[in-house]
């Protein structure tokens, strides 16, 4: 997504005919030299007339980053190195009391309803409860979790697309994760080990059949979400084909599975997936200064010593990592990264697609697709996929007649 009316980046220098000075006094009569500019807090004698930020003789640079540096001061906080705008603050303030009483919520609705002070004894461990921490907990954490990655892994493809079309859904990360299970369960065994490392390798194979196809002579965003388009139609035929030709049994639970479901998760299925999450969270915190600079831009980034090679491949690696972790346990779940880093985005209103935010909303648009899911026709439960493709295709239809009014 291309930003319009970027500043210079906190913390780097203007351009090298610059010359900032401050604290400076000038004698009557005396001519600024030219080239200089003078800054808010020079001092100047009568005779000499100044603006802030402004210079004083032709040919003189304006101060780019100096003067748009207190402007973002005000609106960002530092927290223990790390500048955090102060409205995500507010976002992460306001999203996280959602996420609890959507997961209080979850624990709470099932068959037989239950307190809010018996989920607190269960939780406490002073009565213990098969139904609320065997059976709910483990939905409840899947959601959350689950959400959270699909939001960052939304983000991360948006980010290097800087499309909002640039979603795994949509360019066929899903397709090819779901295609790796699908062997798995067909050709090998099918168990959690084999779904897993099934997913991660269909989701890479379409990643790098998707980027080798849209590289030429050079990276581009919209090149790369319509050869996914194209890609996504001809997995999702291959899909249909592996499911036609396997056993009934198989074809049966492929089906079922295909839908996208946390019916069933259990406390089994999650240690695996969640320290895969975790890992690949941490080690995309650790890239959120450079993913920052290279949304100003391919110049910005650049110029502030960013690789922007290797930091889209990572990129690639950590969203690819996220969806086909999600997917192995869940099955592929729609529209989610598609509409969760958009919605944070303009929640936080921040440059490009900030990861925090698209977390936080991801795991509230899939614990809420969730409870609608068992509410609808309860007692029986839907597949969380149908609800959230049935939200997602209507954030899609608002989506594309935004842009075509923009366009």
């Amino acid at each position: 997504m291309t930003t319009q009316d970027t500043n210079t980046p906190q913390g780097t220098n203007a351009t090298p005919q610059t010359n900032n000075t401050q604290d400076t006094n000038t004698t009557p009569g005396t001519a600024t030299t030219p080239g200089t500019a003078t800054t808010p807090g020079t001092a100047t004698t009568p005779g000499t007339a100044t603006t802030p930020g402004t210079a004083t003789t032709p040919n003189t640079a304006t101060v780019t980053a100096e003067a748009a540096a207190p402007a973002l001061r005000g609106s960002a906080v530092t927290l223990r190195g790390l500048r955090v705008e102060r409205r995500t603050l507010l976002l992460v303030a306001a999203l996280v009391p959602l996420i609890l009483a959507l997961g209080l919520l979850g624990l709470c609705y099932g068959a037989s309803w239950a307190t809010p002070r018996e989920v607190f004894d269960v939780l406490t461990g002073a009565e213990p409860s098969v139904v609320i921490w065997d059976w709910r907990m483990p939905r409840v954490l899947a959601g959350l979790v689950f959400g959270a990655a699909l939001g960052v892994a939304g983000a991360l493809f948006q980010n290097l697309t800087r499309n909002p079309m640039g979603s795994p859904d949509v360019i066929g990360l899903d397709a090819g994760a779901y295609t790796g299970a699908l062997v798995a369960l067909t050709v090998l065994s099918g168990t959690s080990a084999q779904l897993a490392v099934g997913s991660v390798l269909g989701g890479l194979a379409v990643a790098a059949a998707i980027y080798l196809l849209a590289y030429d002579r050079g990276f581009s965003g919209l090149r790369l979400v319509v050869i996914g388009i194209a890609i996504n139609a001809m997995v999702t035929a291959l899909n249909s084909w592996i499911v036609l030709r396997a056993e009934l049994e198989v074809a049966i639970a492929a089906v079922g599975w295909s839908a996208g479901s946390l019916n069933g998760v259990g406390w089994d299925d999650l240690g695996i997936p969640f320290t895969v999450i975790a890992v690949l969270f941490a080690l995309m915190a650790t890239q959120a200064h450079a993913m920052h600079q290279a949304s100003l831009g391919d110049a910005v980034a650049a110029a502030t010593g960013v690789g922007l090679d290797r930091l889209r491949l990572l990129m690639v690696l950590v969203g690819v990592g996220c969806t086909a972790t999600v997917t192995a346990v869940a099955g592929p779940i729609a529209f989610i990264a598609l509409a969760a880093p958009q919605i944070g985005r303009r929640l936080a209103g921040a440059a490009g697609v900030p990861l925090l935010p698209a977390a936080l909303t991801g795991a509230v648009l899939l614990q809420g697709a969730d409870l609608l899911a068992q509410m609808l026709l309860a007692p029986v439960a839907l597949p969380v996929g149908v609800v959230s493709t049935a939200i997602g295709g209507c954030y899609l239809i608002w989506l594309l007649t935004k842009e075509v009014r923009r366009a």
